[in-house]
Parts: structure tokens; sequence; C-alpha cells
């Protein structure tokens, strides 16, 4: 096999994995999905929906931010898969409005060193208009593997009554 085979199918089964991983969390309650993974940039939409608007009929700010910050974090996640990221700043910026229709978010790393990484994220229409773009940061943060139990950890222990604790 190939090495962009390997990549290929390595990228598809992640994207499995994300997608698997959504389900039923914040990502999946707005109505967003990965559309496409490459290995510098990841597309994400969701459909205009009524809970999407706010009370003027266009697709509120929090959900351009979360949208744009859920991208960046997808791509930041597949750059450092070893590692939890979590965002420590958005900086997000509104250019034109919209209240239907599709909303496509590409996002893409600007720089990288070991514990941040800073992306950024164009939110356009389906005929490419832009609406909003936003940067942000990320903390890249070790993964802390659990001390293995003994299996009288796991067990507990037993009081003066032998009842287990």
């Amino acid at each position: 096999m190939n090495p962009e085979t390997t990549d290929s199918l390595k990228m598809n089964l992640k994207l499995k994995q994300l997608e698997n991983a959504a389900k039923h969390t914040f990502w999946d309650f707005i109505g967003c999905e990965l559309i496409e993974l490459k290995g510098d940039q990841v597309v994400v939409a969701f459909d205009i929906l009524p809970h999407h608007l706010n009370l003027i009929g266009i697709v509120h700010g929090g959900m351009h931010a979360s949208a744009i910050d859920s991208a960046m974090g997808i791509l930041i996640m597949l750059a450092r898969p070893e590692a939890n990221v979590v965002t420590v700043n958005l900086n997000m910026n509104y250019v034109a409005s919209t209240g239907e229709g599709r909303v496509i978010v590409t996002a893409e790393i600007i720089h990288s060193s070991r514990k941040l990484i800073t992306a950024q994220a164009y939110a356009r229409k389906e005929n490419g208009d832009l609406l909003a773009f936003g940067t942000g940061t990320f903390r890249v943060l070790e993964r802390h593997v659990p001390e293995a139990q003994t299996e009288s950890d796991k067990r507990g222990t037993m009081d003066e009554r032998g009842t287990r604790t």
C-alpha cells in the first residue's frame, strides 16, 4: 500500500472516530458536520436552522464563534492526537449577516509551538461570501495516564465487619 493510501485510510478512520465521539455533544446539538479533512485544513458546515438565529432573524454571533472554534479545535486535535487541546483565546470578526442557507467553515493552522497552536477560520455562505472570520489560540495539554490499579485496589478493602470499602 502506498503512503498516500495509508494516510487517507488513517484520516478516514480518524474522521469516523471524531463523528462517533461527537454524538450527543455540543457539536451534535448545534448541527455541525465535518465535510472534509486534509492534512492542513478542516472544512465543517451547518444548515441554518431557527435555533441558530438571534432576535432579528440572522445567525447569532455565538453560532459563528462556536462553528469557527470547533473547526479550529478539530484541526488541532488532528495535528496533536497524543494530547488534549483547549481554547485559550478566540478573536472574532463579523462582516456580513445571513439568515438562511448553509454556512461553510474552513480552518487552517497558522503557527505551532510545543505548548500553543494558533489557527484561523473563515465562515462563508455557499456562494463564497464571507460572513465571519476568527483566530484562536489553543493550549496543548499532556494526557495523563492514570496509574494502574492493583487487583486489591479494584476489590477495595474490608473493614472489621467484613464489608468491602
